[in-house]
């Protein structure tokens, strides 16, 4: 649910947003459909894909004890990277 202080989303971020979210994670390679983690809030283009163990879990994610980050040697950037990279591939 959004706050009344967040804007709508314009088309063209509605749309990345999906195209992220029908992606593999960027950290684990888990099999999409994945979450969309902004990097930071109200940025829709600076998403991560990111499936719920490396976005959410208590263990393995993001917002948690970032265990799967640290295993990988990950930050928010690289997994952009990694997210920018497979919408390239896939819808360009």
């Amino acid at each position: 649910m959004r706050s009344k202080n967040h804007r709508a989303l314009t088309g063209a971020e509605h749309e990345h947003l999906d195209r992220v979210k029908e992606l593999d994670c960027s950290v684990c390679d888990a099999a999409g459909p994945s979450s969309a983690h902004h990097i930071r809030q109200q940025e829709h283009f600076t998403v991560v894909a990111l499936c719920w163990q490396c976005h959410q879990g208590p263990r393995m994610g993001w917002h948690g004890e970032k265990y799967a980050w640290n295993l990988r040697k990950m930050d928010e950037l690289d997994a952009l990277n990694v997210t920018l990279g497979r919408i390239m591939e896939r819808y360009a």
